[in-house]
């Protein structure tokens, strides 16, 4: 992969694996409200940073459950640190040891049914405004255009409800 400028891949984005697929760039994490399933929170980092190393970033702090996938699982504490009253309501380990637990995988397949608002608001991004892609060198610029995507993804969401009744 070469761009433009020098033949060089830009230093400020990482690779990552991810199964079996190697994966170049940034990410966007997200924090969403589960009721409106607008973005109240975002943090842009490089493709190699751990979805719990932004998690104090995502939360605002008056969360009453927090709902997560299990790379949030065993960070509890961190919740509660940021937001005493809310309640842990990531996803846990289904299996442990080749046991299933099938009274937990339950438990995670509702809890998948409120965390796919966070899947609505990137695939908004991705099908809607065409975001698929970085567009710039340098993280700083590329998250200033996730951001503003965002803010439109927001608008896009709520858009029924910002229209007039008789429009």
């Amino acid at each position: 992969m070469r761009g433009k400028a020098g033949g060089q891949r830009d230093p400020a984005m990482h690779q990552v694996k991810k199964g079996n697929q190697w994966y170049f760039g940034m990410k966007a994490h997200v924090g969403v409200d589960s009721k409106q399933g607008i973005v109240h929170s975002a943090e842009a980092t490089a493709a190699n940073t751990a979805d719990a190393k932004v998690l104090l970033e995502l939360l605002h702090g008056n969360e009453h459950k927090v709902w997560g996938d299990a790379a949030y699982q065993g960070h509890g504490e961190k919740i509660r640190w940021k937001a005493p009253q809310a309640q842990d309501m990531t996803s846990r380990r289904a299996r442990y040891k080749h046991v299933a637990d099938e009274l937990q995988r339950q438990k995670n397949r509702t809890r998948a049914r409120v965390r796919s608002k966070v899947e609505h608001v990137f695939r908004a991004m991705k099908r809607q405004f065409g975001f698929d892609r970085v567009r710039y060198r340098g993280l700083a610029n590329n998250a200033n255009r996730i951001f503003a995507c965002l803010a439109l993804v927001n608008l896009y969401i709520t858009r029924k409800r910002l229209a007039p009744l008789g429009a």
